[in-house]
């Protein structure tokens, strides 16, 4: 995923679907493979990416999925609330934003910038001030995407076993 450039425009048509996390398993399982690929370290656990360890941390209506023609190329989740990573912050004032990813076969377009406005209108239309994430601090990359989006760093923290950067940008 680091590979994506918020600056170059995704010029094929895309439609949106909600509630799918199959899709969203498809692309998030070929992501990770690819990341492995290219030698960087784990982004997610494999055993994670599937449908039902999915839906074990993310409720399935969240699911946002990014379609060209029939091939799901981008997803997303979104929560209210974020119990493990803002676990201080009250319901209703932000969705969390998690698992951004997109196939192999589409990055390098600009559709993480795609997948990040869908997500800020979502949250717009949801009413809520804040667009919030987080982010392994080993990945300087994906810290560069969310802050060229205009995300400012909110803090670092110890959560479980993950050291994170948290974002969050007002909308």
């Amino acid at each position: 995923m680091t590979e994506l450039s918020a600056g170059q425009p995704y010029a094929a048509p895309l439609r949106w679907t909600s509630g799918d996390p199959a899709a969203a398993a498809h692309i998030l399982q070929a992501t990770a493979r690819s990341v492995l690929d290219r030698g960087h370290e784990e982004l997610w656990p494999p055993d994670t990416l599937t449908v039902d360890a999915l839906a074990q941390d993310y409720p399935a209506a969240g699911w946002q999925v990014a379609w060209q023609g029939e091939q799901p190329v981008g997803c997303f989740v979104l929560m209210n609330p974020d119990p493990v990573f803002w676990a201080e912050k009250p319901a209703g004032e932000a969705l969390y934003l998690h698992k951004l990813a997109v196939h192999p076969a589409a990055q390098g377009q600009g559709l993480s910038l795609l997948l990040l406005r869908r997500a800020e209108e979502l949250t717009r239309e949801a009413q809520r001030r804040w667009l919030r994430l987080d982010t392994d601090v080993t990945r300087p990359g994906l810290q560069a995407i969310y802050t060229s989006f205009g995300f400012e760093t909110v803090d670092r923290q110890q959560v479980m076993t993950f050291e994170v950067f948290r974002y969050q940008k007002e909308v």
